[in-house]
């Protein structure tokens, strides 16, 4: 049963509506994945539905067809950072995965791109269901690795909080953004 609502504000994952704080579940939808909920601020939902992955590797053109999708959702995820990194790291190791680890990484490409790099890049912490995933621990291990070989710890954003700064951080006014240039 679905009730109406005046003001939906958020209706992710499809099987879901958030409407004033308020969660109605909709009737589920078949092929439509959702392992670790709604990631948000504000809310968590827990979905204990099973998966529906359709990893085939029995043949050859079937194995191509699945890494060649694969890479091109590692590559192009419109997150320019992401797309560096992540499509490096898979282009790097999917061909000496097997099963269970396609299926972690299929998990980790369903994340969303801005609280997939803060959890990469430990601006946040990650909820454990991704920071236990092998591959998303994998590739945040390369990200610190790398960071910390190639940057100063000064030129670096503190533990916790957000990489982007304004451009005029010495002239701050008041009322103006602690990070960013919102």
């Amino acid at each position: 049963m679905v009730k109406l609502f005046l003001l939906v504000l958020i209706s992710y994952p499809p099987n879901h509506i958030i409407a004033v704080g308020t969660i109605f579940k909709k009737p589920r939808v078949p092929g439509v994945r959702s392992e670790y909920g709604l990631f948000s601020r504000y809310s968590t939902l827990n979905d204990n539905e099973t998966r529906l992955l359709d990893v085939d590797l029995s043949n050859e053109e079937s194995k191509r067809r699945l890494f060649n999708r694969l890479l091109y959702r590692s590559r192009q995820r419109g997150f320019l950072e992401l797309d560096l990194v992540l499509g490096k790291w898979v282009e790097d190791h999917i061909f000496s995965m097997d099963e269970s680890g396609i299926k972690a990484l299929i998990n980790v490409l369903d994340l969303e791109n801005p609280d997939l790099w803060k959890w990469l890049t430990g601006q946040e912490q990650p909820p454990e269901a991704v920071s236990i995933n092998p591959v998303f621990s994998a590739v945040r291990d390369k990200i610190i690795n790398n960071l910390n070989s190639h940057a100063a710890p000064e030129t670096r954003a503190i533990a916790g909080q957000p990489w982007v700064r304004g451009w005029d951080d010495i002239k701050k006014s008041p009322g103006s953004p602690v990070a960013g240039n919102q």
